[in-house]
This record gives structure tokens, C-alpha cells and sequence, in this order.
């Protein structure tokens, strides 16, 4: 009997197309590179909208400085308050007016907060010194 033997493969050949387990991998590092975008994306955000809110504060307590300015007067020492409407954000301007060792002059100072509910939110403070005009 002859037997013809057959050749034997050899398992050297590189097997196409990517195992679970690298295929998991790469799922696991998109996933990590998509959450540092998603927060850098949602810090931006954030940002831009606290910029925008201080901007309008600042509005808020440049007009009220205008507004005494145009009084002509010193203004009376003491504290006052008055409520702001800026692009549709309420806003709470806090006056506070000192004594200079200057009888002529007087120190302004304007705090601007925004309330939402109970809470108390500061957002900038301004001050000038206005004399008589």
C-alpha cells in the first residue's frame, strides 16, 4: 500500500480581522476620548454663560453710576437697592455710598447679585468715586 501523506499546514498564517478582546480596547479609549470632549465642551459652555452674566451685571452697575452722575448731585451717604432687567435676566444692584476725607467727593460702590429662589448669587463689584459737578 502506498500511502500518500499529505502536507501539513502550518498555523503560521496571520489570522485576518481583530479579537474581543482589541476590539473592547479601542471601544474603552473612544469611549474615554468622547467624556474629555463632552466635559471640555460642557466647561466652554459654562464659561460663556457666566461671562454673558457678568458682562450684563456690569451693564447694571454702570448704569446706575451713570444715573448718579446725571443726578448732578453728591449722592446721599447710606445704602440703596433697585432691580435690574438685562436680557431677560433679573439682576439686583446693591449701592453702597461712603464719606472721602474730600467733603466734595463721595466713594460708590455698586454690588450686583442675581437671586434665584432663596439663593444669593454675587457677581461683580464695581466702585467709583463721584463729585459734584
Amino acid at each position: 500500500m502506498n500511502v500518500k501523506s499529505r502536507p501539513v499546514r502550518q498555523k503560521s498564517q496571520a489570522s485576518s480581522g481583530f479579537t474581543l478582546i482589541e476590539v473592547l480596547v479601542a471601544l474603552g479609549i473612544v469611549a474615554i476620548a468622547l467624556m474629555a470632549g463632552l466635559r471640555s465642551t460642557d466647561a466652554l459652555s459654562r464659561n460663556a454663560t457666566r461671562q454673558s452674566t457678568q458682562w450684563l451685571a456690569q451693564m447694571c452697575a454702570e448704569n446706575e453710576f451713570s444715573r448718579l452722575r446725571l443726578s448732578r448731585q453728591v449722592p446721599p451717604v447710606g445704602e440703596s437697592s433697585t432691580s435690574c432687567l438685562q436680557a431677560g435676566l433679573e439682576l439686583q444692584v446693591n449701592l453702597t455710598v461712603q464719606v472721602t476725607p474730600n467733603p466734595n467727593f463721595r466713594r460708590v460702590d455698586a454690588r450686583v447679585v442675581q437671586r434665584s429662589g432663596s439663593e444669593i448669587t454675587p457677581l461683580l463689584q464695581l466702585s467709583t468715586v463721584l463729585g459734584r459737578n
